[in-house]
């Protein structure tokens, strides 16, 4: 494994971690989040809905790359029991 293709995989893991670590925990920070940002107001109510979706989308991505890693695992691992047998 080279540099380049370790820390594209720790980014990977990294990017969705640090989103999850710093969504706010109440909507009223969203809401001011957004206003502070980009000037405009929103609703709690859509507030708490942009907090559900931030959740559900780093939580998705954080499944979606221990998946790909225990496929590759389980890929590695068969590689390599079929390479022992059939070197026998």
């Amino acid at each position: 494994m080279n540099a380049r293709t370790c820390c594209r995989e720790a980014s990977q893991w990294l990017a969705p971690s640090i989103g999850l670590a710093l969504i706010p925990k109440c909507p009223m920070c969203v809401a001011a989040y957004v206003a502070t940002i980009t000037g405009a107001g929103i609703s709690l109510h859509t507030a708490a809905g942009i907090r559900w979706g931030l959740l559900i989308l780093c939580i998705s991505a954080i499944g979606l790359v221990g998946i790909r890693a225990a496929l590759r695992l389980v890929a590695k691992s068969n590689n390599e029991r079929w390479h022992r047998h059939s070197c026998r």
